[in-house]
């Protein structure tokens, strides 16, 4: 009987392994990818990132001290916070890729700036930002301290976290204004503009979920198609029109943004005259679309 026990759990353990291996592979690659935006791009053009990374490389600038000592001083009451509301394993994620930004801004070789074109930098500098936090968000951790709290708000507001992100860094990116001047100040906000949209498509990746509301005299037919050609539920509500007062069928389903133009060709096919209503989803629970808490 124990043997049998420990033969069910070790591929278990093994699976949980890999997974914590995998975690920590991308929240590597998502720190050194965010440190190559800073010191190849962002501050040779002396743009900042938002958060705590941009009042430590404001502090840097100032005195002309390591960056990479600004950073792991500045987040370390944040790694404390993350530890007491979030939990043991987030906290150790938070404080390894903090650690890995740190370390890389230090000792990864400086060749100068990929480009001297401030309009190239801002766009480039963003992507790249986008991209590494999008990286260490999906596999559990983050680069910055304020999004500990930006994913910790995002577990009870609709809003997704590159919006929360946005939210806190229009004051801080405001500030470097006094700084390195009023256009630059401009350009790191243009340039956060673009990483927040990419830390959403990266760090809630393809699958993102939007809700339908469709109107249609065949909602039967339609209703058949979309289960059977996009493998999705339906459910069908009945409504009365407000002018004509006759009664309605409504379809609603939940698909992924992939789906989206593969749905319209449908309903385009079926029924040219449908009506439908596209909002995107926030929050999934139950069913296909269940977020997987990482920690």
């Amino acid at each position: 009987m124990t043997n049998d026990i420990a033969d069910s759990t070790a591929p278990r353990r093994t699976a949980g392994l890999k997974k914590i291996a995998l975690n920590f592979l991308g929240i590597t690659a998502g720190a050194l990818i965010m440190a190559i935006a800073l010191e190849n791009v962002l501050i040779p053009n002396q743009l900042i990132d938002g958060g705590v990374t941009g009042i430590a490389m404001m502090i840097s600038h100032m005195t002309g001290l390591s960056l990479g000592l600004f950073l792991f001083i500045l987040n370390l009451p944040f790694l404390y916070f993350g530890y007491k509301q979030i939990g043991k394993s987030f906290a150790i994620s938070v404080t390894y890729g903090i650690l890995i930004l740190s370390l890389a801004t230090t000792f990864i070789p400086h060749h100068g700036a990929f480009t001297n074109d401030t309009l190239l930098a801002t766009v480039l500098g963003g992507i790249m930002l986008g991209i590494g936090v999008g990286i260490a968000i999906r596999s559990g951790g983050c680069l910055d301290g304020s999004e500990t709290l930006a994913i910790m708000f995002n577990k009870k507001s609709p809003f997704s976290v590159g919006q929360i992100i946005l939210f806190m860094n229009l004051f801080i990116l405001g500030s470097a204004s006094f700084v390195f001047g009023l256009d630059r100040a401009m350009y790191s906000l243009i340039a956060y503009f673009i990483a927040f949209k990419t830390i959403d498509l990266v760090s809630e990746g393809f699958n993102q979920t939007k809700s339908i509301w469709i109107i249609s005299d065949k909602p039967d037919l339609l209703g058949e198609k979309i289960m059977f050609r996009l493998g999705r539920g339906v459910t069908y509500l009945n409504g009365r029109g407000g002018y004509t007062n006759d009664e309605k069928q409504v379809i609603f389903c939940v698909i992924s943004r992939l789906e989206e133009a593969k749905l319209k060709s449908i309903v385009k096919e079926i029924d040219p005259t449908a009506f439908l209503a596209f909002s995107n989803m926030s929050e999934i629970s139950g069913g296909n679309f269940k977020k997987q808490d990482i920690h």
